[in-house]
């Protein structure tokens, strides 16, 4: 150890995995770092990563992409022990990673591919939980902002939204649904078309909290004040949800817990021990603050 301290020797991962042993890192793939819940979920995986010994590594992977490139992902196979994906699997993705021969878990991706465990939350129970709080406080005309249905998590919203509205007799009415894909212009752009409809919405549930600002600013914008004219309800329950005036109403998951699920779940792999199940739903939970109220009479 001395002599090593001597010649500055420092570990080489890749050569210490690839003869055999461990290299203590964890990757994860991901796109758009800085949306909050992918860093929410990146931040919750380093720390439960660090707590068993282990380094992270993330690649940032861009929208305009269609796929991460051979020369990344080997990257990753060669100096990881697994790999956490925290992105849309589309063009390959998956496909790719299996070949990779290492312990892979998705993020919210149930369905996609049953042989990668994935880490989840209960999202159709927590979009229920948001039209029922609108309905009890007397809205009928209830509109969704969607997510990038792509993900489990977006579909469950919606099929949750269509089936609840449906159980509690109001009128279907396909206008009220409008695409956001996740992203606060998609929810300033899907609002601008609600608000547009000559029979308006009374309150809008958008697929998550970035979505639901958008629809904010584009409510402000039409003269329209919340939640006296329009009530907002959003999903996910980051940090600044609480500090938007007027406060969001908001589903929350537990977003630093999926990460923290998701290391574990690749340690327990990666020990060669299988999953209880290929999906963990964690619960959500409807927090109320001040932009919902009853509808105007």
């Amino acid at each position: 150890m001395k002599v090593a301290a001597e010649l500055g020797y420092v570990v080489n991962r890749a050569a210490q995995k690839l003869s055999g042993g461990r290299s203590h890192i964890i990757g994860i793939v991901a796109t758009d770092l800085e949306h909050p819940f992918v860093s929410a979920v990146a931040t919750g995986a380093r720390e439960a990563a660090w707590t068993a010994g282990y380094e992270v590594l993330v690649y940032a992977q861009l929208r305009s992409e269609k796929r991460p490139t051979g020369g990344v992902l080997q990257l990753l196979r060669q100096i990881s022990d697994g790999i956490i994906a925290a992105l849309p699997m589309e063009y390959g993705y998956l496909e790719d990673l299996a070949e990779l021969s290492i312990p892979v878990v998705t993020i919210d991706q149930r369905g996609n591919k049953a042989e990668f465990p994935s880490i989840a939350a209960d999202s159709y129970g927590g979009a229920k939980s948001a039209i029922l709080h609108l309905a009890e406080l007397g809205h009928k005309r209830i509109a969704l902002i969607g997510g990038d249905e792509r993900l489990g998590s977006a579909r469950d919203r919606r099929r949750a939204y269509n089936e609840t509205m449906a159980q509690l007799g109001f009128r279907r009415d396909s206008a009220l649904v409008a695409p956001g894909d996740y992203s606060q212009a998609g929810g300033y752009a899907a609002a601008q078309k609600l608000l547009a409809l000559s029979s308006r919405p009374t309150a809008i549930l958008a697929a998550n909290d970035v979505s639901a600002f958008g629809a904010m600013t584009a409510i402000r914008e039409a003269g329209l004040r919340i939640p006296e004219d329009i009530s907002v309800v959003g999903f996910d329950d980051i940090p600044a949800s609480s500090l938007v005036s007027p406060a969001l109403t908001t589903v929350r998951q537990p977003i630093y817990q999926m990460g923290r699920s998701a290391v574990n779940t690749l340690l327990a792999l990666m020990a060669r021990i299988e999953p209880a199940t290929q999906v963990v739903s964690l619960p959500t939970e409807l927090v109320i603050r001040q932009s919902t109220a009853a509808p105007k009479s």
